[in-house]
């Protein structure tokens, strides 16, 4: 899908603290933790609820009252009279929210704003009334759990998507593991001086406590430590695999946002600067073949945006498997140490329906490093999905 109009005012794309399931962030409602951070990023960048004309929410694990999500989250940013879709399409959610918002505005939208959070920690446990069943017994669904380990349709859980990839592919334990400690020490370089890369973006959560001040919550939450040593003695999750804890992603709870609008609006509201839009796409690759999927998906974003690979200036991807990026570099040529330069979920885990919000925002913040540039987003999501967002940044 190619955009005419449609562009971030730079400076107006944000993320909050991503933190490991069961950790610091499990205990708040999603919707909540959206409307905290939201409105702070909102307050940060003077840009008043008034201003909101499209509120697209993105999320993919249910929370109470999320029937409401997005009339509700404008109505307490202050935008009781906007509304707007609600979006979930597990990992590519953050895409498809982009893409909703940047159509909007090539039709005329004055600006929108996007907002997707999720919280994979205490998901809910879903319970199916089935009345013809034997004994009557309802059918039940723990909607995160049974969901990472079994796709309905292919048959195999998320991992399996992995192996499978790695096995046709000739993908290497030593590969994955090396590909692992790159995306740690790359992480490191985000936190360098203080954490002055992710300063530039990430926006704190201030949790209430019942005694006292607020517990705040200013930096990732979870990400281990990594070595070679380290990564060399785990065993893989399958005995014949090469998948270990390492390598892989683990789920979090966070939330992410960015605004949208006409090339014009983000000039007044942008700090020195505009992300143009350019493209996007979506790719659907073979069964149990998710890490396949960022590929076609960034084939697709670039040739709607007219583009190929060697005119991009960074790259940063969702990958929730080592084993992705090892296939991304083989396919396109693409150097794996211009790949996630900050970072990248492989790292700091991902919440599903926020991961690529955050990655297009690391993703811009890296090109306005390098003063300004071409960029792609790319990832994968369950159903063998991909999704990608090319753009540019200038100055």
């Amino acid at each position: 899908m190619r955009y005419a109009n449609a562009c971030i005012p730079l400076g107006y794309a944000w993320s909050s603290p991503f933190s490991r399931w069961q950790g610091a962030l499990a205990d708040l409602n999603s919707v909540d933790l959206a409307v905290l951070v939201t409105g702070r990023a909102l307050a940060e960048r003077d840009l008043p609820a008034e201003a909101i004309s499209q509120l697209v929410l993105g999320w993919t694990v249910p929370q109470k009252e999320i029937f409401y999500g997005a009339t509700t989250v404008a109505a307490r940013l202050g935008a009781a009279g906007v509304t707007g879709p609600m979006i979930g399409q597990a990992c590519a959610t953050s895409v498809a929210c982009v893409q909703a918002a940047a159509t909007a505005v090539d039709a005329g939208e004055e600006l929108a704003l996007v907002v997707t959070t999720d919280r994979t920690s205490n998901g809910p446990h879903l319970v199916f009334p089935s009345p013809s069943g034997p004994g009557g017994m309802p059918e039940t669904e723990d909607w995160v759990m049974d969901n990472f380990n079994r796709d309905p349709w292919a048959g195999r859980s998320m991992i399996g998507t992995a192996e499978q990839v790695a096995a046709q592919e000739g993908i290497t334990r030593q590969e994955c593991d090396a590909v692992t400690l790159l995306r740690y020490e790359q992480y490191q370089a985000a936190l360098a001086e203080d954490r002055e890369f992710q300063r530039g973006w990430m926006v704190p959560v201030e949790l209430p406590h019942r005694r006292g001040d607020p517990v705040v919550v200013d930096a990732d939450v979870g990400v281990f430590p990594t070595t070679a040593e380290g990564l060399a003695k785990l065993a893989p999750l399958d005995p014949h695999g090469v998948v270990t804890y390492g390598s892989q992603t683990h789920p979090a709870d966070g939330t992410a946002g960015l605004v949208v609008t006409s090339e014009g609006r983000a000039r007044e509201l942008g700090r020195g600067g505009v992300v143009r839009l350019l493209g996007s796409g979506m790719a659907r690759v073979g069964k149990a073949e998710m890490a396949k999927a960022p590929v076609p998906a960034a084939r697709a974003a670039l040739h709607a945006a007219g583009l190929g690979f060697t005119d991009l200036h960074a790259v940063v991807t969702h990958n929730p498997f080592a084993v992705n990026d090892v296939y991304f570099t083989r396919q396109t040529g693409f150097p794996l140490e211009r790949m996630n330069t900050y970072g990248c979920s492989l790292v700091y885990g991902h919440p599903q329906g926020p991961t690529g919000a955050r990655g297009i925002t690391e993703l811009i913040h890296t090109l306005v490093r390098r003063g300004g540039g071409i960029g792609l987003f790319t990832g994968c999501a369950a159903g063998d999905t991909g999704a990608a967002v090319v753009l540019r940044v200038d100055h």
